[in-house]
């Protein structure tokens, strides 16, 4: 189903990076994080450099039918887009339009800016708007069941293993062309968002450096 017209975002702003909705004036940013060290990327599709352009043409394509809202993440440090991220997947009861579930995913960072606490503010600044201005009773996140970097990742927001879903969608692993995947899946529900949010907060906190850093 589609978001409804009332759950536009704009610019989500912390500390450490800036989710801005993805446009074509990120597309060299994300061309040149993209190529930065692929090794990450093993279970996951990640444009390369040439197909970015392409790559924030069919997300917006997307967000124009209002089945996902995408966003660059810009990290404050450099002004420069490291990766991207968005919310998909909205659920709804049948005689409510507002969602009480939704998914954060099509996530990826460029190397430098992986264990930095970029990944840790973005999911805050994401879970934030979805559990306080959207009202949502649970956040989604899922990933290649084989991929432990990810979901270790996942695991550090605070988000909840729930089990692996077999044969659940197409995998993108490189000699996989039309294969399916098992998919490890990880939620955080609304009871949980207090303790997760503190968590978070917690890490984006280590990472922040003085202010002296940036006007040095």
């Amino acid at each position: 189903m589609p978001f409804p017209m009332t759950h536009a975002v704009g610019v989500l702003d912390g500390d450490l990076v800036r989710l801005e909705p993805l446009e074509h004036r990120h597309a060299a940013d994300l061309a040149a994080a993209a190529e930065e060290d692929r090794r990450s990327y093993r279970f996951t599709w990640v444009p390369t450099a040439a197909e970015v352009g392409d790559y924030i043409a069919a997300q917006l394509a997307r967000a124009a039918q209002r089945t996902l809202l995408p966003f660059a993440q810009v990290a404050k440090a450099s002004g420069r887009a490291v990766g991207a991220t968005a919310y998909w997947d909205p659920r709804s009861l049948p005689d409510c339009a507002a969602p009480y579930a939704v998914e954060v995913g099509f996530t990826w960072l460029a190397a430098s800016a992986q264990r930095t606490g970029v990944n840790a503010e973005a999911k805050l600044l994401l879970f934030t708007h979805a559990f306080e201005v959207w009202k949502v009773d649970r956040v989604d996140l899922k990933t290649d069941a084989r991929n432990t970097v990810s979901r270790n990742a996942i695991e550090r927001t605070g988000a909840r293993f729930e089990g692996v879903l077999r044969c659940w969608s197409r995998s993108w692993a490189p000699g996989e062309s039309g294969l399916l995947r098992d998919s490890a899946m990880f939620s955080v529900i609304a009871q949980e968002w207090p303790a997760c949010r503190s968590a978070l907060q917690a890490r984006v906190g280590r990472n922040i450096r003085p202010a002296s850093h940036y006007l040095g």
